[in-house]
């Protein structure tokens, strides 16, 4: 009996070992729901148009985010003022990709022959936006294949009419730049700069990605 009780003892044992041993392997072995917590993640990305003019701009007055980004634009543009153009919140999921289109005024300065109702056209896309860890273990946001692009009307001569008053004309050009970039998270980042007609006026990029779970 008591050889019984012993050997019934050292299977149990030998069971439960095997069972805890199964659950880790299983655990381990399945990606998938590690990173079930990854996947369902939302990033906010935050897109800022900014002008950048030697005219006199009417508003000129940026968001606080933005203070860092504007006194480095500051010290390497040579530009009298910044306005901004235009922001764009998008939500998107964890490594997804990210498309918009937009119709928006004009991206350069207005003048009274350029005036603030010739539209602009405008494409922002990502092929796929996500989050990952760095070397330090911090999580960094990656815009790969970044796109931008926009379609701005440049005045041209326009037709004389019989009071002689020349009736303005515009055609419009395509200008973009497309990239892959990395960045901390929530910390706005110059993309680029465009230079956008003859006035010496120039679109920057700025982009900023945060996680949430909203």
């Amino acid at each position: 009996m008591k050889n019984r009780r012993a050997l019934y003892l050292t299977v149990c044992a030998a069971l439960c070992l095997m069972l805890a041993t199964l659950s880790v392997q299983a655990q381990t072995n399945n990606p998938a729901q590690a990173e079930t917590k990854d996947d369902e993640t939302n990033l906010e990305t935050q897109l800022y148009l900014i002008l950048g003019t030697n005219q006199d701009v009417a508003d000129s007055k940026l968001p606080t985010s933005l203070d860092p980004v504007v006194k480095e634009l500051r010290a390497a543009l040579p530009f009298k003022n910044y306005r901004l153009a235009a922001t764009l919140i998008n939500r998107v999921k964890n490594d997804s990709r990210l498309s918009l289109s937009w119709v928006g005024g004009t991206l350069a300065s207005a003048t009274p022959n350029t005036p603030s109702l010739t539209p602009s056209f405008s494409q922002f896309n990502v092929r796929q936006v996500r989050v990952v860890r760095n070397n330090a273990g911090q999580h960094i946001v990656q815009m790969l294949g970044f796109n931008f692009g926009a379609r701005i009307p440049i005045q041209v001569s326009g037709a004389i009419a019989a009071n002689g008053a020349v009736a303005p004309a515009f055609n419009y050009e395509n200008t973009g730049l497309a990239t892959d970039i990395s960045m901390r998270e929530s910390e706005p980042v110059i993309v680029g700069t465009m230079n956008i007609g003859p006035s010496g006026d120039a679109i920057i990029l700025v982009v900023a990605a945060k996680r949430t779970q909203k």
